[in-house]
């Protein structure tokens, strides 16, 4: 289902005239390389990062440091300028970004894995969504299962009307 999603937000992008961008931490990079599947996404992929460090957030993507002492990189308000930094960044007219705990470890008690906050830009606003998996999950279901996540909501965002 997905999958058809993708090609939807693809077929619109082109459509448009418009380019996105994507920025991830626990997605790895799995999230650009959907995309990047998708024959014709040159015509609208601007640039993808891969901000796994606390140290790239904050460079590429502004992310205020006070924002990760004070709420964590796994948290709305990191999410939240994550997608506010990628657009500033690229001048996107969609970002679309990860930040959360894939596991088998890292997680806490208040912050378990499995957490994901993927936020997304598009029509000049932000919205974050807060997603909780399962935390059993194997490492590489849980990426793939955060991606797939995120493309629902880009997708929703997107097509809300």
């Amino acid at each position: 289902m997905c999958d058809k999603k993708l090609k939807q937000i693809a077929k619109y992008m082109i459509k448009n005239n418009l380019t996105a961008a994507t920025a991830e931490s626990c997605t790895g990079g799995l999230l650009s390389s959907r995309f990047t599947d998708i024959s014709g996404s040159s015509n609208f992929i601007k640039a993808n990062f891969v901000t796994y460090a606390n140290e790239a957030k904050t460079e590429y993507l502004y992310v205020n440091e006070n924002i990760l002492k004070n709420f964590g990189a796994v948290s709305e308000e990191c999410a939240y300028a994550m997608a506010e930094g990628l657009q500033k960044r690229t001048g996107c007219d969609l970002a679309i970004c990860t930040t959360g705990i894939a596991g088998p470890t890292g997680g806490t008690k208040e912050k378990p894995v499995g957490l994901m906050f993927v936020s997304v830009y598009f029509d000049k606003k932000i919205t974050v969504l807060k997603v909780q998996l399962p935390s059993f999950l194997p490492r590489k279901l849980m990426k793939f299962l955060f991606t797939q996540q995120a493309i629902e909501f880009a997708y929703n965002e997107i097509f809300k009307n």
